[in-house]
Order: C-alpha cells, then structure tokens, then sequence
C-alpha cells in the first residue's frame, strides 16, 4: 500500500483544531459511516498499523471497496517501476500534484517524507512552488506534476523537453505522467468523500511541512485510531 505513499499559494497553514486525547474506538472521520469489517478491510488496517502505527483515515475510505484500493496502488507501484523513480522523485511528484490538487492530507504526508528524504528546503519550495531552490531533476518534475494537475490541455511539446533534458526518455515520461493521474485519482476519492488528515501526521511533520500548507481540509482533532 502506498500509504508509505499544485495550486493555492503557501501561507500561514490549514487551521489544526486542538489536540485531545484519542477517542475509545475508531469513529468516521469522513462523509461515510465505518466500512463493514471483512478480512480485506483488515488487511488495509493492519498495514496501516506496521507502516504508520495507526490507521489512517483515509484507509477507512478505501476499506468500504479495498479491491479499488489494491488495483489502483498496483498500478502506481508499476508506474514507478517504469519510471524508474526514486523516493525522493516519488516525493516531489507526490507532494507537488497533492499541492495542485489542494489536498492538505497528501501535502502533509508526502511533504513530511519529503523533508526527511531531500531536506526540509526542498520540502519547503515544493509546497511553495519556488522551483529557483530545486536541482534540475527536481524542479523537471514539479513543473510537470503542475501541469498535469492543472491544465493538462494546456501542455505544450516544449513543456515535454525538461524531463527529456533531465534523462527521461519518453517510456519513463509516459509512467511518470500516469503516475501523476492516479494520485490525482486517489486524491479526488479521498477530498471528495472527506477524509480528513490523521492528527499523527499534523503532529510529526516538520515545522515548514505544517506552516506552508494553506490548502485543503482540515485535520482531524483527535489522534487516528491504533488499533
């Protein structure tokens, strides 16, 4: 599961209500009532819990049809394989559609491994989209992420040549730009439905993670459940 796992400007940060203590029981912490539990379910929670140390809100989304869930992270992981991404590539694609997107779950988890991937600098002009602080490699890749996530149709051959230029050929260039598309997807299922940022990850991001994040719903206000 990818739960390893551009837009408004940056500014003072989405609202974090106060923290509590976490509730009894896992509660719905989006438009849909908890998913039935089934062994698939299950499975989606119980990678959550090895990867994360809690379930994610998100996954609660997914578990209601987590063959969805499965098919669309196959086919991610597929794409990068393509792509030949690195994890710090996967970051600045992911945080920079997530940006584009105005996702505040995928821009606090992606901006937070980011940060500890590339330096909290590079995570920092990401979310800002200042491409003057990035390397070639990585602003080719946040340009394109933009582009794709906004206006598609006004992408341009020559819009093509900085990836070319930073040694993608156009096999890898063709993963890369459906590995954008379906975290575009992935992001659209989880605002739509209205799944709401884990507290955990407001808590361990970075300080430039949290305050360059404008965008998007805001976090839950209890810890995820961890269990």
């Amino acid at each position: 599961m990818d739960n390893d796992l551009s837009g408004p400007p940056a500014g003072e940060g989405p609202h974090v209500p106060g923290a509590g203590n976490a509730s009894p029981g896992p509660v719905s912490t989006s438009f849909l009532s908890l998913p039935e539990r089934s062994d698939e379910a299950e499975r989606l929670y119980a990678h959550d819990l090895a990867d994360h140390g809690f379930v994610m809100n998100l996954s609660r989304v997914w578990a209601h049809v987590p063959e969805a869930h499965d098919a669309l992270f196959g086919l991610l992981a597929e794409m990068v394989s393509v792509a030949g991404l690195t994890f710090r590539q996967r970051g600045v694609l992911v945080t920079s559609t997530a940006r584009s997107r105005g996702d505040s779950y995928c821009s606090l988890a992606w901006g937070a491994r980011l940060a500890a991937a590339a330096g909290d600098d590079v995570a920092e002009a990401v979310l800002a989209a200042e491409d003057a602080e990035l390397d070639a490699t990585d602003r080719a890749l946040a340009q394109w992420a933009r582009a794709v996530a906004t206006d598609p149709n006004a992408i341009t051959a020559a819009d093509v040549e900085p990836l070319r230029r930073a040694g993608f050929d156009d096999r890898q260039i063709f993963a890369i730009t459906t590995f954008v598309a379906l975290r575009l997807a992935f992001s659209t299922v989880n605002d739509a439905l209205g799944a709401q940022p884990d507290r955990q990850l407001v808590d361990d991001a970075p300080a430039v993670v949290r305050e360059g994040i404008s965008w998007g719903r805001e976090p839950a206000a209890h810890p995820s459940a961890t269990s």
